[in-house]
């Protein structure tokens, strides 16, 4: 369901129509305003807010691609232990089901 939710970010209100809970867009802007806070006290007061602004996005870019990259790094792993594992599996089924010689020289014959 769509609601009205107002948020202040860098210093500048936005009223915002979305479905995303309230508590969850104040968290998302309270991390924008202490990444803007961070930055502004590393650089110096010519920066403009719009520059500070397009610097938070390009980290926050860059955290949601390395986040991303490392899924992808553990999807891989995880799919290979797998496919070891049910090999090492396979294996194991296909030497227990394999008549061993001496079983079958002990076994009588059917004619």
């Amino acid at each position: 369901m769509k609601h009205t939710v107002t948020l202040e970010i860098a210093g500048t209100k936005f009223r915002l129509v979305a479905d995303s809970e309230e508590d969850h867009l104040r968290k998302l802007a309270s991390m924008v305003n202490q990444r803007l806070d961070e930055l502004e006290a590393k650089t110096p007061r010519t920066a403009a807010p719009t520059q500070l602004l397009a610097l938070v996005a390009l980290g926050l870019a860059d955290d949601l691609l390395t986040a991303q990259q490392k899924v992808a790094r553990v999807t891989e792993l995880t799919r290979s232990a797998v496919a070891n594992a049910i090999e090492r599996i396979d294996r194991r089924i296909a030497t227990e089901l394999t008549p061993n010689s001496s079983d079958t020289d002990s076994e009588p014959d059917e004619n």
